[in-house]
């Protein structure tokens, strides 16, 4: 993390959100640029990026794990002084990485959804507000560049990959699919690393619930 990362961070991720209402493409496109501008932040060019120890340095959020239901991956609401972050404490680490950044777009987003989401004949808001919290996740935790200098360094298969990054297998195909980069999947058993989270509720917390 660098002396960049202060106050300002969250400002300056809203700051390229614009006033207006635009498509879902175009919060995508918002998405990974917000994400792109939180990498450059946080001075970490090797590795998996890290997650808990930068989100957890901003001012006003606090990051818990609680027991949850099986089915919800984390939660955010607003306490009245900071925003609370709780992950299901049953979860792997890597799904929890991805629960986080999820949970901290939902952040980033709060206050702007309407212009952000609005809705099309194949989602609804809400689910093109989940849609682009797993984007924003996905663009952060395996950025593009780092994934295709991997696979041309010969990982190439989606559970090296996911250990690579620190995700989840299934994080890591969908990211595939996602920049179109060929993957196999492993022949060698490996234990489950969970999945990516789609839903949540805004208001009046955030819900996060695994698939």
């Amino acid at each position: 993390m660098t002396e960049k990362l202060t106050t300002s961070v969250l400002a300056d991720l809203r700051s390229v959100i614009p006033s207006h209402k635009i498509t879902f493409a175009q919060a995508k496109r918002i998405a990974e640029q917000q994400a792109n501008r939180l990498l450059a932040l946080s001075g970490v060019t090797t590795g998996p990026q890290p997650s808990g120890s930068l989100i957890g340095r901003l001012p006003r959020i606090r990051i818990v794990t609680d027991e949850l239901p099986v089915s919800v991956s984390g939660t955010t609401h607003w306490s009245g002084s900071h925003w609370i972050i709780v992950l299901n404490q049953a979860d792997p680490v890597a799904r929890q990485r991805f629960t986080l950044m999820h949970e901290f777009k939902h952040i980033i987003d709060h206050g702007r959804v309407d212009q952000l989401y609005t809705g099309n004949n194949r989602y609804t808001a809400a689910e093109q507000a989940e849609r682009a919290a797993d984007y924003f996740a996905a663009c952060y935790l395996m950025p593009k560049r780092r994934l295709k200098a991997a696979w041309a360094q010969g990982i190439q298969t989606s559970a090296r990959l996911a250990q690579r990054f620190d995700v989840s297998i299934r994080a890591m195909e969908v990211r595939l699919q996602d920049t179109r980069i060929s993957a196999v999947r492993d022949s060698v058993l490996m234990p489950p690393l969970g999945t990516i989270s789609t839903r949540c509720s805004m208001t009046p917390s955030l819900v996060t619930k695994g698939v």
